[in-house]
């Protein structure tokens, strides 16, 4: 049996990633940031305009994007090498497991990527491990599309390899595959978009409370202690790191006051 070669099919599917990351981010970015400055600023009462990102910042965070895309790309093709091997537990007839595991599956395995990257996202908050593991995702003060993939190489690695590690482990049609992925990348964006380019309505509604969105990730931003999930405000909740502030922040937006100001840390 031929495997794969990683020099040539990694080629290929960094730049299959790499175009996903600029098309998403690219159109999001447009979308909220470049298009339609001035219909933000009137729906929120402000009298200015809100500051773009600078120029650098985006850079950045687009070069560690590219080197993120590096390692999903080798990961993709180690992936559809060990299925070569009959190594990984993917299949391609929906009915092998009961329509039913489809979604079950897909649910299951977005519960345990947010229990990993809970996990290693706080560990990578070490300041043993922050400077070289995680430090490029938080250079730039104000979030946006470009940064939803912006990892350092160590820690863009060890979440490939979950992935990696889920196919191996669980049996995944690779329609649910392609969901999981598909999730991963758009909540990632939604994460990292402004709140001042968002309807003060979104998305502080009751899923806010449960799920993570930019209100609950613009403060991890903000206060690096706090807030590390992925998906779920779930490991938050039970181990403390919620921001004890976040829920009156909600209240805040449901009642369309003002946020108060905070101090970054």
């Amino acid at each position: 049996m031929q495997l794969l070669s990683f020099g040539f099919w990694g080629l290929v599917f960094f730049a299959i990633i790499l175009a996903r990351y600029f098309v998403l981010a690219g159109l999001s970015y447009w979308w909220l940031y470049l298009r339609g400055p001035s219909r933000q600023v009137e729906r929120r009462g402000h009298r200015d305009p809100p500051r773009l990102p600078s120029a650098r910042s985006i850079l950045q965070d687009i070069r560690l994007s590219v080197h993120s895309a590096a390692v999903f790309a080798m990961a993709t093709v180690l992936v559809l090498n060990l299925q070569d091997l009959g190594l990984t537990r993917l299949y391609s007839q929906p009915n092998q497991y009961g329509l039913w595991y489809l979604g079950a599956s897909y649910l299951l395995v977005l519960i345990l990527q947010d229990g990993f990257f809970y996990a290693t996202h706080r560990l990578c908050h070490h300041p043993a491990l922050f400077s070289w593991m995680h430090l490029g995702h938080h250079r730039s003060p104000q979030p946006t599309p470009w940064t939803s993939f912006a990892f350092d190489p160590p820690e863009a690695l060890l979440q490939a390899l979950f992935l990696v590690g889920m196919v191996m482990l669980v049996p995944l049609h690779l329609i649910t595959l392609l969901a999981v992925l598909t999730t991963m990348t758009v909540w990632a964006i939604v994460n990292h978009l402004g709140l001042d380019r968002l309807p003060v309505c979104f998305p502080h509604h009751w899923l806010g409370r449960w799920l993570i969105g930019p209100a609950h990730h613009s403060l991890h931003h903000r206060r690096s202690d706090r807030h590390f999930g992925l998906y779920f405000t779930f490991w938050d909740r039970i181990l403390a790191t919620e921001d004890p502030i976040y829920e009156s922040h909600l209240r805040r937006a449901l009642e369309g006051s003002p946020e108060p100001q905070e101090q970054s840390t």
